[in-house]
């Protein structure tokens, strides 16, 4: 009678034999992001505090031309700062209903509250 016996050291085996590939791999993936990130961030350059929409005193006009801001919204947020008085804080902003996370996340960096 013969004890089956699980082939299992075999497959270790093989996979030892991959796994120097697979890391060439990935390093090789992980080069290539790099250059891509760069590459981005020297065509793109971040918002001076010049061309940064001041929540304060914007119009509604002004706040539309912030990505995902309609109409609404700026009213929205113009009624707020009539209400509640200024904002002290751009995070402020996640009050208002209509801005989520993700939109405030999106126009951080356009905005500032002075």
């Amino acid at each position: 009678m013969q004890i089956y016996k699980p082939s299992y050291f075999n497959a270790y085996k093989f996979s030892y034999k991959l796994l120097p590939l697979l890391i060439i791999g990935f390093l090789f993936a992980c080069s290539g992001q790099n250059e891509t990130k760069q590459s981005l961030s020297t065509e793109n350059p971040p918002p001076t505090a010049v061309s940064m929409i001041n929540i304060n005193s914007a119009s509604v006009e002004e706040l539309e031309k912030l990505p995902h801001i309609g109409k609404q919204t700026a009213r929205e947020i113009i009624e707020y700062r009539e209400k509640f008085g200024k904002f002290r804080k751009s995070e402020y902003l996640l009050l208002i209903r209509g801005i989520s996370d993700k939109k405030f996340r999106e126009i951080k960096n356009l905005v500032k509250a002075e």
